[in-house]
């Protein structure tokens, strides 16, 4: 994917000690990975890179918002975003990414790709419901919403105006006080 070159960090060069990588995030990004759910991203993403001598230390810190449907109103609405995933590269003889946190890469490797991590830490950061903020508050006024309740008025109306059984009235008269 040439399109993510830019998240590829070339730590063979880099000095012992902490570096600092920023990357802004935006619709491009996700497209490259085919992802349609968000209408719209703006997400600042700082790695803190630390290289100790047979390790890595990363952690991603990502702050911004993406632009989702509402799971109620079906609503566009901003999302905040707000999370950080740390993640401990080492060195062995082959790829290992089975564990979330640890990261195994081949001796020979000289380069690492960031991007899937920034992908799946920003997709993971919003929620699994999604609901507008003004939806929660009462606030939000649409189309959806006022039909929704116009037909919800409506069946309580048909529920108040039907007519009782009458020998269910009869059986009233039974009941002794």
């Amino acid at each position: 994917m040439r399109e993510l070159r830019e998240y590829t960090i070339q730590f063979e060069g880099l000095k012992l000690g902490k570096h600092q990588f920023e990357y802004s995030i935006d619709d491009k990004f996700f497209e490259t990975f085919n992802f349609d759910e968000f209408i719209s991203a703006a997400v600042e993403v700082v790695l803190d890179f630390e290289k100790k001598g047979n390790l890595f230390n990363l952690l991603f810190t990502m702050k911004g918002n993406v632009e989702v449907p509402c799971d109620v109103s079906n609503e566009y609405y901003q999302q905040e975003i707000s999370t950080e995933l740390p993640l401990i590269v080492k060195f062995g003889i082959e790829y290992n990414d089975d564990n979330e946190e640890i990261l195994i890469l081949p001796h020979e490797a000289y380069e690492l790709n960031v991007a899937q991590y920034i992908y799946e830490a920003i997709i993971l950061a919003v929620p699994s419901k999604r609901i507008h903020p003004k939806v929660l508050d009462g606030s939000l006024e649409s189309e959806t919403l006022k039909k929704l309740e116009e037909l919800s008025i409506e069946q309580k109306e048909e529920k108040s105006t039907e007519d009782t059984d009458p020998r269910w009235d009869k059986l009233k008269d039974l009941l002794i006080d």
